[in-house]
């Protein structure tokens, strides 16, 4: 996918971009770039205090045609991704073939890293004194590591000097073989369930194989890299700048309407145990992730470039996307939103320190093209 929501939020550095001139973008959107920590917490402080807005755009609104009804979350995701694609550096895409070990082993590393996590997290809070043994945790984070590589993935990959292009292909090679891995990955952790989570796990492996991975995913995003690609240079520029000023006000309104399901019955009715069992669980998948990530990367002796690259990639996932899926599968379990959003939180964090951890071996690699 390509720079999403998480995208933005990351990256506070002004960045050159093909085509785009800083001075085309609203004045908006530059507000927002400036402030974006204290407009992403003021959507969730009003997620919390005045949810009745977000509550009423996650449901399903009927268009008068047919049967017809548009959902305002997955809208507003293929908003962002279509954004996303428009801002690929499709230039970049061709020096993966001179490194393409990193690409498959980035990718392999995506797929395989759920399978090797989650079946050790399920078997441990399966002592918890919860009644379902933490499953409604685990279909969470099921839901989370099975989408693609976020976008987010390539702004720190160029916060860190890392290999862009294998950043660019990993998200790009996630995101078009989801329709295929997204149903894989949660029909496979099924088995890891209890009660009635199983079932609805294998209703929202149909739901995501049969519609969801490639209407409000691909197609959103495939669309954006094919203007990109046939538009005249001059119409794509114009493009791009209204399409990347929209897109972060849409990220925004994505995330206060995917907060508002459970952060403002949260604070009507505290559960302090739900809050830190979601914290945990959201922390210890994103550690073992990022750590699977690197411990791969030096076992295939990969340089210090590539090497942030696949374990950034193999640790951040599209939370934006999960959250969506769960709401249209799942709107009667808002709850488990809450692991969700906090696993969206640490994976910046995460991605810091990535980040740090590699800036040792820079100095040694030649400066990519960036986005």
């Amino acid at each position: 996918m390509c720079p999403r929501p998480e995208t933005n939020i990351t990256d506070d550095r002004p960045r050159s971009r093909p085509h785009t001139s800083p001075g085309g973008r609203s004045r908006l959107y530059a507000l927002l770039r400036r402030r974006l920590g204290a407009a992403i917490s003021l959507a969730y402080a009003a997620a919390a205090l005045l949810p009745a807005p977000g509550l009423w755009l996650r449901r399903p609104h009927p268009t008068g045609l047919a049967e017809l009804s548009f959902s305002t979350p997955q809208l507003l995701l293929g908003l962002v991704l279509f954004s996303a694609g428009l801002q690929v550096p499709l230039h970049e895409l061709r020096l993966l073939l001179r490194r393409p070990v990193a690409l498959v082993a980035g990718l392999v590393l995506h797929v395989l890293a759920p399978l090797l996590i989650l079946p050790g997290v399920a078997l441990l809070l399966r002592h918890s004194p919860d009644q379902d043994g933490g499953s409604g945790m685990v279909a969470a984070m099921i839901l989370v590591v099975a989408m693609p590589v976020a976008a987010g993935a390539t702004v720190w990959t160029a916060k860190g000097d890392g290999d862009q292009p294998t950043a660019v292909g990993l998200v790009l090679a996630s995101t078009l073989v989801s329709p295929l891995t997204v149903p894989l990955t949660l029909t496979l952790l099924c088995p890891l369930l209890r009660g009635d989570y199983a079932g609805r796990l294998a209703d929202a492996a149909q739901v995501a194989g049969n519609a969801f991975a490639l209407t409000s995913v691909v197609l959103p995003c495939g669309a954006g890299l094919l203007c990109r690609l046939l538009l005249p240079r001059r119409m794509s520029g114009g493009l791009v700048d209204a399409a990347v000023a929209a897109a972060l006000p849409a990220s925004l309104l994505l995330t206060y309407v995917n907060a508002s399901g459970v952060l403002g019955p949260f604070l009507r009715h505290p559960r302090p145990v739900l809050l830190v069992g979601a914290l945990a669980v959201a922390a210890t998948v994103c550690g073992l992730s990022f750590g699977l990530g690197r411990v791969a990367v030096r076992a295939l002796r990969l340089d210090a470039r590539a090497g942030a690259s696949v374990t950034l990639a193999c640790g951040m996932n599209n939370s934006s996307a999960s959250a969506v899926l769960i709401t249209t599968t799942l709107p009667d379990r808002p709850h488990i939103l809450l692991p969700v959003l906090a696993y969206g939180l640490l994976q910046k964090v995460a991605a810091g320190r990535v980040v740090r951890g590699f800036g040792n071996g820079r100095s040694r690699f030649p400066r990519r093209l960036r986005e």
